[in-house]
């Protein structure tokens, strides 16, 4: 049982670039809050991985677009995942060639605007949410906003501890260009850029503990009387 009282409805956006944590410690505010966590990078990792799955070209914009509406009427987005045709796929989302597809989806603007109104049905009573957009698009009006970042090498070496846990081999050094590469995507991209809203709070956690980065988000929190 959380030790927090959360306001009705609270919503915590949590943004910044792969490698970030920000997973991570969106899952840990959650349960610290007892507030449902939703990885909406998980669900254009679905996407990508879905329409890549079927063959199709994921540079025509048309044809990604037109595996929406089955793809997501035989997903079940919880908190703990993605669950696709009652399986859970999640393990299956979590390497790079997916994560590489998720980039390329997310970039297309039609896209990004169909799968907006799934996104703020389930944060609409409640939740921490993280991604690269939210508190600038999706969430605009999020009553919390914290965007995480750290340097391109440490955010790479934690990419890489997690897919060595995962069984995964990847040099380090093809993982800091990949990040590179994916910042520059998300960055530049004209629909939804990766960028920290003007009143989201940064941490940088380079030479920071995980605890640390919660305790920050959870003190920030209390001190605006969102939880008690």
């Amino acid at each position: 049982m959380s030790q927090w009282n959360p306001a009705k409805g609270l919503r915590i956006a949590i943004d910044g670039p792969s490698g970030s944590g920000k997973g991570t410690i969106a899952v840990m505010v959650g349960e610290a809050l007892g507030l449902a966590v939703m990885d909406t990078g998980l669900l254009y990792r679905f996407l990508g991985w879905r329409a890549n799955d079927l063959g199709v070209d994921l540079d025509d914009e048309s044809a990604v677009v037109a595996v929406i509406d089955n793809a997501v009427a035989d997903m079940d987005w919880r908190a703990e995942g993605i669950f696709f045709e009652n399986r859970d796929c999640t393990p299956l989302l979590r390497g790079e060639d997916v994560g590489a597809c998720a980039s390329k989806v997310a970039a297309i603007p039609s896209v990004r605007k169909q799968l907006l109104e799934l996104q703020r049905k389930i944060a609409a009573s409640g939740c921490v949410m993280d991604g690269r957009d939210i508190g600038t698009v999706v969430l605009p009006d999020a009553e919390a906003k914290f965007f995480l970042t750290a340097s391109p090498r440490e955010r790479a070496r934690r990419r890489w501890e997690q897919l060595q846990q995962g069984g995964e081999e990847v040099a380090l050094d093809q993982i800091v260009d990949d990040l590179k590469a994916r910042d520059a995507r998300d960055s530049g991209r004209d629909c939804s850029p990766l960028e920290r809203a003007k009143d989201a709070i940064e941490i940088d956690s380079t030479t920071m503990r995980i605890d640390e980065v919660v305790d920050r988000i959870l003190a920030v929190l209390e001190r605006r009387k969102l939880i008690s």
